[in-house]
C-alpha cells in the first residue's frame, strides 16, 4: 500500500499540472526542482556553522558547504559526512539539499560537507564522479584544519548522489584515504536497468522510467559507458573490502531493486551492509518532511547509522 501522504502529494502534482523534468530543459528543470523545495521540505534546523568553501579541483572551482552541529565548538574534532545531492546528475545542488544536510548534521553530531559537483549535460560523465572523488580526498587531506577525524569520514548521498558515494568507495581503494562508511539513500547503481521495480514503478510515482532515461542520456555521452563501474557501481568487478554500508530504498521507487541488489552484492563479497526498505514510500521521500512523516523516520535511521559507524 502506498503511504497516504505520498498518495496525497502525487495527486496534488497531477491536479496542479506539475510538468515532468523531461518535459523541460535542464536549466528549467533545475529551477523547478529548487522551487519545489519550499512546498515539500521542512524548515531548516539551526546549526552552529554553515560555511561555503570554494575549492580548486579538476580545473575548476567546486563549492563545498560545511555544516557543524549546534553545541560543537569551532575547534572540536568531529566525525564527518561528505554528502552528494540527488538529481539525476542533471539537476539539484547544495541549496536543494540544504535542509537534509542540516538534519543529518544535527541528528548525527557529524560535520557535513555538501558537494556542489558539476552537472550534465554541460559536464558529462565522468565529471561528477571526478568531483565527488576529489571532494572526499580534499576533506580527508584537510582533516586537521577542518577539525574532523581523518579516520572517521563517511560518504553519502541520495539517488544520483548515492551512485556517486558508492562509486567513490570503489575508486578510493587506490587512493590515500578511504571512507569509513557509506550512506546510500535509494541509490542508482545501474545505468539503463531492467529490474522488476523499474517496470512495476516506472510510471505514476513521480520519478518515472522516462525521466531516469532523460537523466542518463544527458549524463552519459555514449551508451556503452553504462558498463563502467564509475557509472554503474553494481558492475564493479569486486565489491570486497569496501566500507560498511547502509542502503535505504523505497517500495514504490523504480530504483528499489538496484539498491537491494547493491546491498546483496556487498554482503556476498564480505563487505558489511545493512538494508532497509520503506515499503510504502516513493523516490525522494526523505527530503519531503513537510508532507511525509516517514521522511523524519528516514533521517533518524540515517543519523543513527552515522553515529554507530563513526563513533
Amino acid at each position: 500500500m502506498l503511504d497516504p501522504q505520498a498518495k496525497f502529494l502525487l495527486q496534488l502534482m497531477v491536479e496542479r499540472g506539475v510538468p515532468a523534468f523531461n518535459a523541460q530543459t535542464p536549466v528549467e528543470a533545475r529551477q523547478a526542482y529548487l522551487m519545489r523545495k519550499g512546498f515539500t521540505q521542512p524548515e531548516p534546523p539551526e546549526v552552529s556553522r554553515s560555511h561555503d568553501h570554494s575549492v580548486p579541483m579538476n580545473g575548476t572551482q567546486i563549492k563545498i558547504r560545511e555544516y557543524r552541529p549546534t553545541g560543537a565548538s569551532a575547534t572540536q574534532v568531529l566525525p564527518a559526512l561528505v554528502y552528494y545531492h540527488g538529481g539525476g546528475w542533471v539537476i539539484g545542488d547544495i541549496d536543494t539539499h540544504d535542509v537534509l544536510c542540516r538534519q543529518l548534521c544535527q541528528a548525527s553530531g557529524c560535520a557535513v560537507f555538501s558537494v556542489d559537483y558539476r552537472l550534465a549535460p554541460e559536464h558529462v560523465f565522468p565529471a561528477a564522479y571526478d568531483d565527488a572523488q576529489a571532494a572526499f580526498q580534499w576533506v580527508a587531506d584537510n582533516a586537521k584544519t577542518l577539525y574532523v577525524a581523518a579516520d572517521r569520514i563517511a560518504v553519502g548521498g541520495d539517488s544520483a548522489g548515492g551512485n556517486l558515494a558508492a562509486a567513490v568507495c570503489l575508486g578510493a581503494k587506490e587512493k590515500n584515504h578511504q571512507p569509513a562508511f557509506q550512506l546510500l539513500i535509494y541509490p542508482a547503481t545501474l545505468m539503463y536497468p531492467d529490474t522488476q521495480s523499474y517496470h512495476d514503478n516506472g510510471e505514476g510515482y513521480a520519478l518515472t522510467a522516462d525521466i531516469m532515461h532523460w537523466f542518463m542520456d544527458h549524463y552519459l555521452p555514449e551508451r556503452n559507458l553504462a558498463h563502467d563501474w564509475r557509472a554503474s557501481p553494481l558492475k564493479a568487478p569486486s565489491h570486497a573490502d569496501l566500507p560498511p554500508a547502509l542502503v535505504l530504498t523505497a517500495g514504490f521507487d523504480p530504483l528499489r531493486d538496484e539498491g537491494r541488489l547493491y546491498a546483496n552484492a556487498l554482503s556476498a563479497a564480505g563487505s558489511s551492509a545493512e538494508y532497509i526498505c520503506f515499503e510504502r514510500q516513493i523516490h525522494g521521500f526523505i527530503t519531503m518532511g513537510r508532507i511525509m512523516r516517514e521522511a523524519h523516520t528516514g533521517v533518524a535511521v540515517c543519523a543513527d547509522a552515522l553515529k554507530r559507524y563513526l563513533s
